[in-house]
C-alpha cells in the first residue's frame, strides 16, 4: 500500500500549477480521461484561472461503453483484461490525446472503493497512462491505502506528476 501522505487542495493546487507552467512554457495542451476520479483531476487543473490558455478537453467515461464511446477503447480488450488495467489506461490515455487534439493525455482507471475490489484488483488499486504525439503510452500501476478521498486525491497527484515527468 502507498504510505505517501494524502494531499491535500493546497497540494494538487500547486501541483496544478506547475502542470500549467509546464505547458505553456512547452507549448503544449492537457487532456484528461478519468474513470474513478470522475473529473478531480480536470478540476483541479480548471480550477486555474487562465487554464483555458492549455486545457480544451476532459473525458469522464465512468462505465465501459463511455470508454469504447468516447475515447475508442475496444470492446475486446475491456472484456479480457477489465477496465483497471495497463491495456485499457493506454488505450484511454492514447484516444484522449487523439480526439482532444492535445499535447499530452491523461488517464486513470481504478477501484476508489468502499466496495469493488477483487482479490486481483483490490480496493486503491488505479492504473495511470500517460500518452501524446509522438511518445508511446507509458503506464504504471498503484494500490493506494485510505477511504474513497484519499484514494482519490492520491490519484489526482500521480496523475499530475506524470504529467509533469513528460
Amino acid at each position: 500500500m502507498a504510505a505517501s501522505p494524502v494531499p491535500g487542495d493546497a497540494e494538487l493546487a500547486a501541483l496544478a500549477g506547475e502542470v500549467a507552467s509546464a505547458c505553456l512554457s512547452g507549448g503544449f495542451s492537457v487532456t484528461t480521461a478519468e474513470s474513478c476520479t470522475g473529473g478531480f483531476i480536470a478540476k483541479v487543473l480548471t480550477d486555474l484561472p487562465g487554464s483555458s490558455q492549455w486545457f480544451g478537453t476532459g473525458f469522464v467515461t465512468y462505465s465501459n461503453e463511455a470508454k469504447t464511446a468516447l475515447l475508442g477503447v475496444p470492446v475486446a480488450v475491456l472484456a479480457a483484461e477489465g477496465a483497471v488495467s495497463d491495456a485499457v489506461v493506454r488505450a484511454m490515455a492514447e484516444g484522449a490525446w487523439r480526439r482532444a487534439g492535445a499535447g499530452r493525455a491523461v488517464a486513470v482507471s481504478g477501484i476508489a472503493g468502499p466496495a469493488g475490489g477483487s482479490e486481483a484488483k483490490p480496493v486503491g488499486t488505479v492504473w495511470f497512462a500517460w500518452a501524446g504525439p509522438g511518445m508511446p503510452a507509458r503506464a504504471e500501476r498503484h494500490l493506494f491505502a485510505g477511504d474513497r478521498d484519499a484514494i482519490r486525491r492520491l490519484a489526482v497527484g500521480v496523475a499530475l506528476q506524470g504529467l509533469l515527468a513528460g
